[in-house]
Order: structure tokens, then C-alpha cells, then sequence
């Protein structure tokens, strides 16, 4: 897919997201315009009969208390008697206890003069005790009451003797109006998803974009780096075709020193290739075995002698590390260093410096590779081990590679049970350091 494809996709999108989210946004502003509308009709229903409700319940209750003060001859006037405690739960005061089969007799005669058909519990609270003594659920239906669920009323902060009446199945509507919360929850959060869904979408357009060119450069990185050394094979060939060539010795002996150089480049881009085909594989298939990794080191700076001495580069080992062994793949730990090294030669300066250090810290065996070349740019560092990247040299033109090295080498640490980082200054030159599990059995 071509940039000009992507962007006008992307645009498309964007344009979609945007509208979904405006057109969420008129619908909520007008259904919540129609719903506070309708919030406040109801409210107002619903506080009228709520109203009319517990004023016939203390209209029934006064009279109840008026009932037992002339039954027991009280000339005390109890004003304001009633009060509403709670949403349904209402308290009485009066002066002296109350026998609860007469109290129930009196709250079913006026409930039923004042047409308040609801079931409702009473108690009657004794303050020699401080508890309520008594107290009883009332079914006005057919309901079987030893299965009614009976709720046990709480003891009020009030001074004397009261009873309680509480209305169990009736409930205050003044205190639901959270009820339609889900109503703004469900459009909000099927936005969310759909953002969500489109953020994703962009992140894998926009990496999958990123994998395709670092794919074609690899390509025609591979095409140049294979292409180079069989055309110069071939030339080199040709020139040997000759006969007279054996009349020049010396002629002889260079052209198939280049042969012999050019397949040993060919040779290690195939193994980096295949290096590639390696981690591409489900899982990664070690040879674990016990390994010198001073032994490998040293073999590896033998197989850059060649590079070393032609561009006056001096590779030092220090291998100070107590225990230098490891168990793991030698094939791979090679591959791993030599990549490593590799890496110091390309981007370091003729004439330049170059250390491999062993150490031992913690359990773990640690190599690191210093050189003083062109270093490495802090924005191209959290990248650098990702599959296919290269980091742009600007003019330098004889690095050449497929970007596979370092990520290579990270897949090698981590399947050993290690790590790999890197620090750098630009300018000043890099220090990559591998770490392994030591083995010390």
C-alpha cells in the first residue's frame, strides 16, 4: 500500500471517528435535554403522591396517639407528636407503654379510614430497657407472614417512650435519581470502543507500513550485498580463464586471493540470511553444551585478523572474567560476538580501537564490545534491535548490511537466559554489552 493510499485512508477514518463521536454527541445532548425534562415531570409526580402519602400517614398516626392518650386518660397534649425519621419510617412519642396488640388494632383502623393499603411493621420502644420490646410485621393481603422477610427497626436517638411504623415494601422515589446512569454509560462507552478500535487500527496500518519498507530495503540491501560478490567472482574467473595468466604469478596469486575473499563475503551474507530463517522458526532450536566463551572470543578475533590489519585497527581482548564458561549453543554465541564485532569494525574509524572485555558480576558472564566510532544518535538507540532497521550513516557509504545483526544477537541472548544493551555517544563511539548465565558446575 503506497503512502498516498495510506494517507487518504487514514484521512477517511479519521473523518468516520470524528462524525460518530459528533453525532454521539448531538444525541446526547438531546436526549438528555428530553431526559431532564422528563426527570422533572416525574419528580414532581412522584413528590406529590409521596407527599400525599406520608400526610395521611400522620394524619393516621395523630389520631392513633390522640386514641391512646384519651384511653388512658392523659390530659398531657402531645404537639407534634409525629415525626418522619427516615424515607417510610415514622416515630411517635408518647408517655407511657402501650399494649402492641391494641397499638396494631388502632394503626389497621386508621390505615384502612385513611386508604393506606400498604403492609407495615411497628415496635414499641421502652426506654426503662433501651431496647424495643416489642414488634410485629402486618400484612394487609392474603401474604403468609412467617415467610415475610421482617426487617428489624432500629432504635432511634429519642428520650422517652415512642413506637415506630415503618413501611417495608414502599419505596421513597425522591431518592432514585441515579436510575437512567446507564443510560449515558452504554453510548460512552461504545464511543470509547470504537476510538479505541481506530487508535489500534492506525497503530497496525501504520506498523505494518513501517515492517514494508524496512522489507524492501532489506531486499535490495540483499540484492547489492549478493550481487557484488558473484559479479567480482565472475570477472575474477574470467581473468583465470586465460591462459597466460600462469606466465604472471604474482597476477595469479591476487586474482585468487579476491576470489577466495569475495566468497568469504558471500559465505557470512548466506549464514546472515540464514541466520534470519533460523529465528523465523517457532522456536529456537539450541545445541546446549558447555562453552569457553575466552575460547570463542579468541577464535573470533582471529577471523577478523584479515579486516584488522588492512585497516590498522587495533582489537584488544581483556578477559578477566573468573568462570568463563556458559552452557548454550557455541554456534550461536559465535555468530552472536562475531556480530558484535562485526558491527565495531563497519562503523568504527581506520586506524581505531576496538575492546572485548569478559567480567563476572552477579551470576552472570558479561562481554562488552567498545569502539570509538560514529556512535549511535539517542532516537536511533531504542531501535536499533528490532528486525530489518539500520541506522542512517549519512555519508559513510561502505556500511553495508541488512539490519539483522543486532537483532539476531538479542534473540541468541534472550534464548540463553541473557540480555543485550547498548550505550553510546555520538560522535565518540558505542559500547554493546551481553550478558549470560555463568555455569559454574
Amino acid at each position: 500500500m503506497g503512502r498516498r493510499a495510506i494517507a487518504t485512508l487514514m484521512l477517511l477514518a479519521t473523518l468516520s471517528v470524528v462524525g460518530v463521536v459528533l453525532i454521539q454527541l448531538l444525541w446526547l445532548q438531546q436526549a438528555s435535554k428530553y431526559h431532564h425534562e422528563q426527570v422533572e415531570l416525574n419528580k414532581e409526580q412522584a413528590f406529590q403522591l409521596e407527599k400525599q402519602f406520608n400526610d395521611r400517614v400522620v394524619m393516621a398516626l395523630t389520631d392513633v396517639t390522640e386514641q391512646i392518650l384519651s384511653i388512658t386518660k392523659d390530659p398531657t397534649d402531645l404537639f407534634d407528636a409525629v415525626k418522619q425519621e427516615r424515607p417510610n419510617y415514622f416515630a411517635v412519642t408518647i408517655n407511657d407503654t402501650v399494649h402492641p396488640y391494641l397499638l396494631e388494632a388502632m394503626l389497621r383502623k386508621e390505615f384502612s379510614r385513611r386508604n393506606i393499603q400498604e403492609d407495615f411493621e411497628y415496635g414499641i420502644y421502652d426506654c426503662f430497657t433501651d431496647s424495643i420490646v416489642y414488634g410485629n410485621y402486618v400484612a394487609l393481603d392474603s401474604v403468609d407472614v412467617d415467610t415475610v422477610e421482617h426487617t428489624a427497626l432500629q432504635k432511634l436517638d429519642k428520650d422517652g417512650h415512642y413506637f415506630g411504623v415503618y413501611f417495608p415494601n414502599r419505596k421513597s422515589t425522591l431518592w432514585e435519581e441515579g436510575a437512567s446512569t446507564w443510560t449515558w454509560i452504554f453510548p460512552f462507552v461504545v464511543t470509547l470502543i470504537v476510538f479505541g478500535f481506530f487508535a489500534y487500527s492506525v497503530w497496525v496500518i501504520l506498523r505494518q507500513r513501517k515492517l514494508s519498507e524496512m522489507k524492501n530495503d532489506f531486499i535490495g540491501n540483499m540484492t547489492h550485498e549478493l550481487k557484488t560478490p558473484i559479479s567480482t567472482i565472475a570477472l575474477s574467473s574470467e581473468v583465470l580463464s586465460d591462459p597466460d595468466i600462469v606466465n604472471e604469478p604474482e597476477r595469479l596469486r591476487e586474482y585468487a586471493r579476491i576470489i577466495r575473499s569475495e566468497n568469504e563475503r558471500l559465505r557470512t551474507q548466506v549464514e546472515r540470511v540464514l541466520q534470519l530463517g533460523t529465528l523465523d522458526k517457532d522456536k529456537l532450536e539450541l545445541k546446549r553444551e558447555r562453552v569457553d566463551l575466552h575460547a570463542v572470543a579468541k577464535d573470533v578475533a582471529e577471523h577478523f585478523q584479515l579486516q584488522v590489519k588492512e585497516r590498522n585497527v587495533d582489537l584488544q581482548l581483556v578477559l578477566k572474567a573468573a568462570i568463563p564458561f556458559v552452557i548454550g549453543d557455541r554456534v550461536h554465541l559465535t555468530n552472536a560476538l562475531t556480530n558484535l564485532v562485526d558491527n565495531a569494525l563497519k562503523y568504527g574509524k581506520d586506524g581505531g580501537h576496538i575492546e572485548v572485555r569478559t567480567t563476572s558480576k552477579g551470576g552472570e558472564l558479561v562481554i562488552t564490545v567498545t569502539d570509538d566510532g560514529i556512535g549511535i544518535k539517542k532516537e536511533d538507540l531504542r531501535h536499533i534491535f528490532e528486525r530489518f532497521y539500520r541506522v542512517h550513516t549519512g555519508n559513510v557509504h561502505n556500511v553495508k548490511g541488512f539490519g539483522l545483526g543486532l537483532h539476531y544477537v538479542q534473540q541468541i541472548a534472550q534464548a540463553h537466559g541473557g540480555g543485550v544493551s547498548v550505550s553510546s555517544d555520538f560522535g565518540k563511539g558505542s559500547t554493546f554489552t551481553l550478558s549470560l548465565p555463568l555455569h559454574n558446575g
